[in-house]
């Protein structure tokens, strides 16, 4: 396999993306950045299938608008981390912060911590297109709001509980699986729940063993990172009540 090493220290922004760009562009198939600081705006647009291996910080929009590439974070992520990506992978190890995915449209995100403030909001789907993120951890408020498709795992692993509140405001389309208690107080008026059903529990064994893969975890009932194990159990699924949640407001 090509592969290509970029030193970020000390590297503007605008120059780390070019030279990135141009190593996809020369064929390589893999890019590793060591040494990054805080640079905005790794992998935006980018479009060859390329591995992409980051060590240290990125800053904002980390794989914004993004269409068949897989980056790898071996560290924590900042806020805008997979804004309206298409395709391909994002892979975290650590957290990430504030309104990870917005809009996302497809690919899939995995996130080995915890994550921010407004996670999710507007995730859309399309046909074939159905983006999936997976959380190890918890999320905070306004998880999951105004989604509009896609699959959301949020796994609570560390036993930390899931403080969250407006859950699945404004939803009107896809579903968030959440292990482990939630209180109706926490949840949006426009969110149903429901016992996930032998189709959703496909869908969560297949992604909890990709999860496992990505970040080295066993399976089985254990009690949280910790234990080093992926509970299979104790899911709930959250689905929009309403496909026009708001619609009453604009009705003449």
């Amino acid at each position: 396999m090509s592969r290509f090493v970029i030193n970020a220290r000390g590297v503007d922004q605008r120059d780390l993306n070019g030279r990135v760009r141009a190593a996809a562009e020369a064929g390589n198939e893999a890019v590793v950045l060591r040494n990054v600081h805080g640079q905005r705006y790794i992998g935006t647009s980018l479009r060859k299938p390329v591995k992409v291996d980051v060590y240290g910080t990125p800053g904002n929009d980390l794989g914004a608008f993004m269409d068949g590439p897989t980056i790898e974070v071996h560290g924590n992520a900042q806020d805008g981390l997979g804004n309206t990506m298409n395709s391909g992978e994002i892979i975290v190890h650590g957290g990430a912060g504030d309104v990870l995915a917005m809009s996302m449209r497809g690919g899939r995100v995995f996130v080995e911590g915890n994550v921010g403030y407004r996670c999710a909001i507007h995730l859309k789907e399309y046909g074939s297109k159905v983006p999936v993120i997976v959380i190890g951890g918890t999320a905070q408020d306004f998880f999951g709001e105004y989604m509009a498709g896609g699959r959301v795992v949020l796994l609570g692993l560390g036993g930390d509980g899931l403080a969250a509140n407006f859950i699945g405001t404004g939803m009107h389309g896809g579903a968030i699986f959440i292990r482990g208690r939630v209180d109706p107080e926490q949840l949006g008026k426009e969110v149903g729940v429901a016992e996930p059903d032998e189709a959703d529990q496909a869908f969560l064994a297949g992604v909890i063993e990709d999860y496992r893969r990505r970040f080295g975890r066993g399976r089985g009932a254990g009690r949280g990172r910790g234990a080093g194990q992926i509970p299979t159990e104790g899911f709930v699924k959250l689905y929009p009540r309403f496909l026009r949640p708001y619609g009453r407001l604009y009705a003449q």
